[in-house]
């Protein structure tokens, strides 16, 4: 058995260290012992070591389990650096020819081979299992271990079979080890592996060169991207999508946009994966674009940013993902862009998985948006949720602590919201308790007779976007919960009811979903860069809406108008790549605006800030082209949603980008099957007649007569025929 001196000796020997970092002395004693050892270690924290340099020391071969192909590869390559025979480490999974795979098992029973990572799936094969039993196993060491949970946030199935196979081969000391894990996750891990006596090793989760930030995702979220990847040139940095369409798209967006990137994802064959993860290691692009498949054991300290695109599905997987900048203890920037409507769609997402799944999976993502919506500090709430106390009330390194957030009391909003749910019987959607609680009559309210409830109007001087958040921050703060089996329908809580008896403070933080970050109000207009040039081109708006007889806002919105003022356009062309614009409006409308655009530059030496003019890739969207293929057959615009499997409400998004960036469509034929000429001719005047373009104020005012879905269908009409 080594002794401490024989550890301390050979990490100089093979590793090249002259210590341990923490616990890993602590960690390798106990394993050379022949004891079970459960490791808890940050990502960066060394936990490699922790079995590779008593893998080295004892007889026989460690079996090291670990799900993906490339983590393997990566730990093989990194192995072979350390010593003068190559067989030293070998792994056994899918990628291998039955001739890598005999020149694998020749080695281990030669004795070379003093590490073997398989993957679950291939330590599960009955040939494999025949052969380790004909193996001197030293022990075997199950890396990413939470991927044994099912509340761990990679869980897999094939993990949960280990201990038996362990046991068929052979039982021997069994080291576990994982950079993310819960009270509840670690107890699961090790009555899952049968090493409830195992030495535990906890280091702590607290990383203090990251710094946390949560931005509210809004529509020029590529544009901010683009800002803070350019203002960061010649770092790496990750971004992190849930879809491999947008990590497709947004990696072609920032191309074009002359930053080095590539995509990657579990779809991409096998080769164009490795390349791009070689090439971002060997820094031949800057960022790497990717789904969540990414980042396990890529050991690039130097990572400067992690970018998440879209909420993650847990604060496990969000922790590990952040985890990977700054490993080498420099600058970390963690930066996720949050939206309620993100979570409501991958709480869709899980309704074909079973109940149980749906549950925890349901569970893990009200923690993350609590987090996301939460004014504490964002350190204290990572390491509270793995069990650490932060005592500190101040990091220093989170937006929450450089930045507070302006709370606002709303005990009694939320009291009257809990009201209203039994009220209507716990069976409606938040949109439609807002409506109860503001005082709107609309066709489903009346026909259902809540307008006749003591809660209706309760609220009625409450803010609308105010109401919803204390809503989903009711959600968040368990008072709540969504019944996503029954259409997202609102029920109380065992706490909500003890709130209900015994009312207390709730503060909900304001604007959570709607401010945008670190915007500087600007006398003349609200998001206008130059409000001069803003003052100017809302001049010529209204004088080319008078020439052609429309309201203003159908030439061109002022979110248009303020990103203009912002990367001064002074060709059509330019002009179209603008939010809310596209080649027909440009077009159409364009020149006048980009001749002023450019006169103003000329007179004024505008220096014209290349770095945030974001050229857009070629808009290729099947979605797009199936709906206006769709409508140019007259099918029927609900089965045109069915057909892609989207909510009438996400239709509608689509088909109001489609027309305000130009495109001519035609939804008569189903118009007029779902609509009397007069509501329509109703709505029409109303559109035509208006000065702004507010669909909440439409909604208020048409809201007697028309549903939302109608007002916007009328609205997309109106745009259509008369701003196209």
């Amino acid at each position: 058995m080594a002794d401490k001196a024989t550890i301390q000796e050979a990490l100089k020997k093979y590793f090249g260290f002259d210590s341990f970092k923490g616990s890993q002395a602590e960690i390798i004693e106990a394993l050379m012992h022949g004891r079970d050892v459960f490791v808890l270690m940050p990502t960066g924290g060394g936990k490699s070591l922790c079995y590779q340099l008593p893998a080295v020391l004892s007889e026989g071969t460690a079996v090291v389990i670990s799900p993906l192909i490339a983590l393997m590869k990566n730990q093989v390559d990194a192995m072979r650096n350390y010593s003068t025979d190559d067989g030293v480490a070998h792994f056994l999974n899918s990628s291998l020819n039955k001739s890598a795979i005999d020149k694998v098992k020749t080695d281990v029973l030669s004795g070379r081979t003093k590490l073997l990572y398989v993957a679950p799936e291939s330590l599960a094969k009955e040939d494999n299992i025949a052969f380790l039993r004909s193996v001197k196993v030293s022990f075997y060491a199950v890396d990413e271990a939470h991927c044994i949970s099912e509340w761990g946030h990679d869980f897999r199935p094939e993990y949960r079979r280990i201990r038996p196979i362990i046991n068929e081969i052979g039982s021997r000391p069994v080291i576990a080890l994982t950079a993310t894990a819960t009270p509840k996750v670690q107890h699961d891990i090790q009555k899952n592996l049968g090493m409830i006596d195992a030495c535990v090793f906890k280091s702590s989760f607290n990383r203090h060169n990251l710094f946390y930030e949560v931005r509210p995702k809004g529509k020029d979220v590529d544009r901010d991207i683009i800002r803070f990847v350019k203002s960061n040139a010649g770092k790496s940095g990750i971004i992190y999508c849930l879809s491999r369409k947008k990590v497709e798209e947004l990696a072609e967006t920032l191309r074009v946009n002359n930053i080095k990137a590539l995509a990657y994802h579990a779809g991409m064959d096998a080769a164009t994966r490795s390349a791009n993860q070689d090439a971002f290691l060997l820094e031949q692009v800057d960022v790497i674009v990717a789904t969540i498949a990414f980042g396990m054991g890529i050991d690039k300290p130097d990572v400067r940013y992690v970018i998440h695109y879209d909420i993650p599905k847990s604060l496990e997987g969000y922790y590990q993902e952040t985890g990977r900048a700054g490993r080498d203890g420099g600058e970390g920037y963690c930066i996720t862009f949050y939206s309620a409507k993100d979570v409501q769609k991958l709480e869709k997402l899980m309704q074909t998985k079973p109940m149980a799944e749906q549950e925890i999976g349901r569970q893990l993502l009200l923690e993350t948006a609590g987090y996301a919506e939460s004014a504490v500090c964002r350190r204290k709430i990572l390491l509270h949720y793995f069990g650490e106390t932060y005592e500190a009330d101040n990091c220093g390194n989170c937006d929450n602590c450089r930045n507070p957030k302006v709370k606002r009391e709303a005990g009694e909003e939320l009291a009257a919201v809990l009201e209203a749910v039994l009220a209507v019987g716990e069976r409606y959607r938040p949109e439609y308790l807002v409506n109860v609680l503001i005082g709107r009559r609309t066709d489903e309210v009346r026909s259902h007779h809540h307008d006749e409830l003591e809660v209706f109007g309760m609220l009625a001087d409450t803010d609308e976007k105010f109401l919803s958040t204390i809503i989903r921050q009711g959600v968040v703060g368990g008072y709540l919960r969504k019944d996503v089996e029954n259409y997202g329908t609102m029920k109380l809580t065992d706490a909500g009811r003890e709130f209900m008896k015994n009312p207390k403070s709730f503060k909900v933080v304001e604007d959570t979903e709607y401010a945008e970050p670190e915007a500087e109000p600007r006398e003349g207009a609200s998001g206008a860069g130059d409000p001069q040039l803003f003052s100017i081109l809302k001049t010529l708006r209204k004088d080319v809406a008078q020439a052609a007889g429309l309201p203003p806002y159908v030439i061109f919105q002022d979110p248009s108008l303020e990103a203009m003022t912002t990367m001064y356009p002074i060709t059509v062309e330019e002009l179209s790549n603008l939010p809310g614009v596209g080649v027909g409006k440009a077009r159409r409308y364009g020149q006048k605006f980009v001749d002023v655009i450019k006169r103003y530059v000329d007179e004024n030496e505008v220096e014209r800030p290349d770095d945030i003019r974001v050229r857009r890739v070629p808009n290729r969207s099947n979605v797009k082209i199936y709906l206006i293929q769709g409508i140019d057959r007259k099918i029927a615009l609900d089965e045109l949603a069915e057909g892609k499997g989207l909510e009438f409400s996400e239709l509608l998004d689509e088909l109001e980008s489609i027309v305000e960036a130009g495109t001519r469509i035609n939804i008569d034929y189903f118009l007029n099957d779902v609509l009397d000429d007069d509501k329509q001719a109703e709505a029409l005047d109303y559109f035509m007649e208006s000065e702004e373009d507010d669909i909440e104020e439409a909604i208020q005012e048409l809201g007697d007569e028309l549903t939302e879905e109608e007002i916007r269908l009328m609205r997309i009409k109106f745009l259509s025929e008369h701003g196209n």
